[in-house]
């Protein structure tokens, strides 16, 4: 067991080591504040403070995981070897950075409490992070400093033993439109054919009658082909389900239609089934709470796997809203336009809600492709080769590698076959 000494043991304290060493490297860890335990514990061991107490293993700290609240101050990225690194730690310690709180400072999303201009869907945009500012957005930072860190403690404690982890991938598939044209009713079936013909989009009413008169299946509904290709390559998937009334960003099949709570519960009997909260819902926790009931209801099995319409994440009402409706995970953490870490990491890690200094029980998926970051790309080769970039980053850290792809895209006309390009993504990335 690993056992760091600290002057102070503060709740920030506490989930940084126990996300770096426990749930990324897979140590055994420990704390004190006492230096006759630290002095006479044999085995390996950290100090974490101002100054040494010998010569052993030390790591000269920031203050900042020993505050409370938020300040604004200025972070200067520094090098470590290659790697940016911020709050530098001195001469004195064993590494030139305090990876520590610049671990937390990026997991608890510290720079998203800080003034900055939200866009047009009050999201907070990767322009204004220190990681796309400073050309690491694509790296998972926080997992790259980590085992740097294990293997400077491996050449100091050689009998150190560490868990070791595994690289997953695991396809979401969000489902915010079933179906194109198909199950819509008659009013907004009516309406979306006059909107076509006043666009003189024949080419779309085509398609609409096709699949009116049952002649062709509607583009969206390639449900079982996405399953089959996750069986075939045995690749873990999440289909997020919206399940909400129509406003003016919800269009999705009405809940009530049979059709459509049938394609839930066949999708469920394959894979998981979690909830696309809607965007009405975004401040409305009853809302929240009926969608998920609803959702429930028709899968006959409890939801508690989250995902928020556009990637909406409000640090840190929308993770408190979905602690009040009883979510233990969420998928929203990343980008819509951009590749890359969000959060600097690519392994799951609890939510810490900074005004509380309190670790919510909320567990956070980061995801690192999202499929419309990808309709900038104007060639497969190119949309592959940025896919693979982040996925050997991913790998080196044996992480968990998230991809988004949306049934909507994927059954879309456009000039790339999406869904060939999808079925190269499943066989390249899977275990």
């Amino acid at each position: 067991m690993l056992l760091i000494y600290t002057h102070k043991i503060t709740p920030r304290f506490s989930y940084t080591m126990k996300q770096l060493f426990t749930r990324i490297l897979g140590l055994e860890v420990s704390f004190t504040t006492t230096v006759e335990d630290f002095i006479k514990h044999a085995g390996p061991k950290i100090t974490y403070t101002k100054q040494p107490l010998q010569n052993e293993f030390f790591i000269r700290s920031n203050d900042l995981l020993f505050e409370q609240g938020i300040n604004d101050f200025s972070v200067a990225i520094g090098d470590w070897e290659g790697v940016p690194c911020f709050f530098s730690a001195g001469d004195r310690s064993k590494i030139p950075y305090d990876i520590f709180a610049a671990s937390f400072y990026l997991l608890s999303r510290y720079e998203e409490y800080l003034p900055h201009v939200k866009d047009m869907f009050h999201r907070f945009p990767p322009t204004e992070s220190l990681a796309y500012r400073n050309n690491f957005l694509h790296l998972p930072i926080v997992d790259i400093w980590a085992y740097r860190l294990l293997e400077l403690l491996r050449k100091r404690f050689p009998d150190m033993k560490a868990r070791e982890a595994t690289y997953g991938h695991t396809s979401i598939i969000d489902v915010t439109t079933s179906h194109a044209f198909a199950n819509r009713g008659f009013v907004r079936g009516t309406a979306g054919l006059l909107l076509d013909l006043g666009r003189f989009n024949f080419r779309r009413v085509i398609d609409r009658f096709s699949v009116w008169f049952k002649l062709r299946k509607d583009p969206f509904d390639n449900f079982s082909a996405l399953i089959a290709l996750h069986k075939v390559h045995q690749v873990p998937s999440m289909f997020f389900f919206q399940f909400a009334s129509y406003s003016t960003y919800d269009k999705n099949v009405s809940p009530n239609n049979n059709h459509f709570r049938y394609l839930i519960k066949s999708v469920a009997d394959y894979s998981k089934v979690a909830l696309a909260a809607s965007y009405s819902s975004f401040r409305d926790i009853a809302l929240l709470k009926e969608e998920k009931k609803r959702l429930s209801n028709v899968i006959n099995r409890p939801v508690s796997d989250s995902r928020l319409r556009y990637n909406r994440v409000d640090i840190p009402q929308t993770y408190r809203n979905l602690v009040e409706a009883e979510f233990t995970d969420d998928y929203t953490m990343g980008y819509t336009h951009e590749i890359g870490f969000r959060a600097g990491t690519c392994t799951p890690f609890y939510f810490y809600d900074i005004p509380l200094e309190v670790q919510q029980p909320l567990k956070v998926h980061p995801f690192a492709v999202h499929d419309y970051a990808l309709q900038y790309i104007h060639t497969e080769a190119e949309i592959l080769e940025a896919i693979d970039r982040v996925y050997q980053q991913v790998q080196l850290v044996q992480g968990e590698f998230l991809t988004i792809f949306s049934n909507e895209l994927l059954g879309g006309n456009q000039k790339i076959d999406w869904m060939q390009l999808y079925g190269k993504v499943i066989k390249r990335y899977h275990v």
